[in-house]
């Protein structure tokens, strides 16, 4: 309450600008803005090929993944959330994930969440979001999300949405427990979801009003275009990362940075090598 979260603390010495805009874009729904890029991938499958040849197994999901990972690292701005309309800064880096338990129209749906504290190398990143996936995958696993929305299963909808609109206004207020805001993957610095994998392009995903949500991306199939390269037009083979973001966490000027450092990153997966945070 009064700006004391479990989650994050109030962002100090706040510009006038990054105070008032919350007041005048209450919900994240009203700050979103959109990004995409296609990115050429010979970087990633050169760099996928050489370890696989030295025993390691990467694919492009892991090594997009650690360069959000990574990104907010060497940008803290980008670990920012509003609630109330009061910018916080978030206490660690968390990370969520969708994953389909089986590919098929029955196959259910499940959300990981991982914290990170960005020291973490790509290979660190990368078995530690592998373990969760195969954990995640079994039909007959349960993470706390899982559970928690299984104890909901026959509640009464008037009774539903009492639960909910209880929980949003403990969230508001700050007195949402620690150990739901652990497990709820609303409450993350991102979200990642693949639909690559499910055959078609990025899309555009809205961040969630509920939580603390400030970015949400998206990875589409591989596909053939053309990317500006001195001044020419090349065709290549790319992947489109979807961006929808909270533009009230920072400025434009910051983000664009943002974005070309993750796109360093994803072309460049041996940056990532390192057991350090990258300072850009």
């Amino acid at each position: 309450m009064f700006g004391i979260r479990a989650d994050g603390r109030k962002v100090k010495n706040a510009s006038l600008l990054f105070r008032v805009i919350p007041h005048i874009m209450p919900t994240r729904v009203d700050s979103q803005v959109y990004f995409t890029q296609d990115i050429p991938i010979k970087g990633m499958d050169e760099y996928i090929s050489k370890k696989a040849e030295e025993g390691i197994k990467l694919s492009y999901m892991h090594i997009i993944y650690a360069a959000i990972v990574k990104t907010i690292a060497a940008k803290p701005e980008l670990n920012r959330f509003i609630v109330n309309s009061i910018p916080y800064e978030r206490n660690e880096i968390w990370m969520s994930l969708m994953i389909k338990k089986s590919m098929s129209d029955e196959g259910e749906e499940t959300l990981v969440k991982l914290k990170f504290d960005g020291t973490e190398n790509l290979f660190e990143i990368r078995e530690k979001l592998e373990n969760a996936i195969v954990k995640n995958k079994d039909a007959n696993a349960e993470n706390n999300m899982d559970k928690f929305l299984k104890k909901l299963e026959k509640t009464p909808n008037i009774v539903l949405k009492t639960i909910i609109c209880t929980l949003k206004l403990m969230d508001r207020y700050g007195i949402l427990p620690k150990s739901i805001i652990e497990f709820s993957p609303f409450h993350t610095s991102a979200f990642l979801t693949n639909v690559g994998s499910l055959g078609i392009d990025a899309i555009y995903h809205h961040i969630y009003n509920f939580g603390t949500t400030s970015m949400f991306f998206a990875m589409g199939k591989k596909k053939k275009d053309y990317v500006p390269e001195d001044d020419e037009l090349i065709e290549e083979k790319c992947i489109s990362l979807s961006f929808v973001g909270d533009e009230r966490i920072c400025d434009g000027y910051y983000f664009a940075n943002a974005f070309k450092q993750l796109i360093k990153f994803i072309k460049k997966p041996e940056l990532m090598e390192e057991k350090k945070e990258i300072i850009v």
